[in-house]
């Protein structure tokens, strides 16, 4: 297990967040969630709309708070698992850019662009969770998260992310989780996807994000506690005042959906980042995010929670050594650290764009961690003592049957890093990561399509977004 914080530290920094949200306390513009809050002991300031959480209050939530859930796809056989040992990759929600090739240039993201992404990821193996990674321009955003869900069904049968966009919204999004299990007591036993609780840093709730909690609670829809404290720029410019702060909206995010639903399933989010003072950009991938990655997954993991993190991601803008030193130092530290779950895949730079092939790269860095925690074999068998007797002084395994058992579990066997000699990589064209990526990216384009939709679902989803445009679009 890697770690970098300590026991004293671990206390400290609950001790300090709890403080924040004792005395400074935090923003929720919404009447109904301070009248919660006031009923399960929070101190209420309805004039500034403040909310002060008790260490007693807090730990009821932690304690209320399913600590393990799983999501289930279209397909209920095809599932996401949290907090059962294993880790998850998922592709991001929605980018308002899409790029075509490497290097190329930008254009708006379209629905089309959904239904490709994930066809695509239906069919990448290390993706256990699909995205839209597209946030469709030509659809207004009033319905647009609709037609988004109803396009990610269509061509994905995995579990899906999503971002959702308020009260009014999420009503049909219920609709359409509901058309596509056939109850709601279905619904709720297959989980199709998890909601991200993002407080807006620093200490402030937006309206919409806590109140559609109230219209998904029927679906006991699990809930990432997810703000993105920014160190130097919502947060302070230290990387403990910034897990503290993060982690302080964090435990205020869980009192929230504990308070609307309790028993609700939470995914704790490390998803804090700092911000280059060069260009007020965001960092992805500089070593801050390695400290943020591991240490919030040791805060996660302190309060029994399984934990996601902003890690996998890159500030490079194409798929080159920049992207794969950042992608894997970040990736397998918080993996290392015991983190289930990681920063949304396939955006090109920060937020600059969706690109397919920088989710190629980024499977191809998942499957390397992925045999790197590998659980060992140490029996007998494996041990081969008997072998190695056999063998002998100066002899050669590479014609023994144990050799050729054990192969393929023992050795991970890359599908874009190069091992070749230099000749047959030169014959076969000399192709660079970019290249081999781009390859791969059509492969996966053209593959297996992906199962279609029951005729009566598919004309349940049709109406539900037809009604969402009728009735929400301006």
């Amino acid at each position: 297990i890697c770690s970098i914080l300590n026991e004293t530290q671990i206390k400290k920094i609950h001790e300090s967040s709890v403080y924040l949200l004792e005395r400074i306390g935090v923003v929720i513009p919404h009447e109904e969630m301070l009248n919660r809050l006031e009923e399960a002991g929070a101190h209420v300031d309805r004039k500034r709309q403040m909310v002060y959480f008790n260490e007693e209050l807090i730990q009821d939530s932690l304690a209320k708070a399913e600590k393990k859930f799983v999501l289930f796809g279209r397909d209920i056989s095809r599932t996401a698992t949290y907090a059962y040992g294993n880790r998850n990759f998922s592709s991001i929600s929605g980018e308002g850019y899409w790029i075509d090739r490497p290097g190329g240039e930008r254009r708006f993201a379209s629905l089309a662009d959904v239904a490709t992404a994930c066809k695509f990821g239906e069919n990448l193996d290390g993706l256990s969770v699909v995205g839209a990674m597209s946030d469709p321009f030509e659809i207004p955003v009033e319905y647009r998260c609709v037609a988004v869900l109803a396009e990610m069904l269509r061509n994905t049968t995995k579990p899906v992310t999503h971002w959702f966009h308020n009260r009014k919204t999420a009503t049909y999004l219920v609709e359409i989780i509901l058309a596509l299990r056939g109850n709601q007591k279905i619904a709720q036993q297959y989980p199709l996807l998890a909601y991200s609780l993002e407080p807006i840093s620093p200490l402030r709730f937006p309206f919409d994000g806590v109140d559609l909690l109230f219209e998904i609670a029927k679906l006991k829809i699990p809930i990432g506690a997810a703000p993105m404290a920014q160190m130097g720029a919502t947060a302070p410019m230290s990387i403990a005042g910034t897990i503290i702060q993060q982690n302080a909206e964090i435990l205020a995010a869980i009192c929230v959906a504990q308070t609307v639903h309790p028993g609700t399933p939470i995914l704790y989010c490390g998803t804090c980042h700092a911000i280059d003072m060069r260009t007020t950009q965001m960092i992805f991938g500089g070593p801050e995010q390695v400290i943020f990655g591991v240490a919030l997954t040791q805060m996660g993991r302190h309060y029994g929670l399984p934990v996601s993190v902003n890690v996998g991601l890159t500030d490079s803008k194409r798929v080159d050594a920049q992207a794969g030193l950042e992608i894997g130092m970040t990736l397998l530290t918080a993996a290392a650290a015991g983190a289930c779950a990681f920063g949304l895949q396939g955006i090109c730079g920060v937020d600059q764009a969706a690109f397919l092939d920088m989710l190629v790269l980024q499977n191809e860095i998942a499957s390397y961690v992925e045999s790197a925690m590998r659980q060992l074999d140490f029996s007998d068998e494996a041990l081969g003592l008997d072998v190695i007797e056999r063998v002998g002084p100066g002899g050669t395994f590479i014609d023994n049957e144990h050799t050729a058992k054990h192969l393929r579990k023992e050795l991970w066997m890359p599908r874009l890093l190069d091992r070749d000699f230099s000749d047959t990589w030169r014959n076969a064209g000399a192709k660079s990561m970019e290249e081999r990526c781009a390859e791969r990216r059509e492969q996966l384009l053209n593959a297996h399509p992906t199962p279609p939709l029951s005729s009566d679902i598919e004309r349940s989803l049709n109406d539900i977004v037809k009604s969402a445009k009728r009735n929400l679009a301006p």
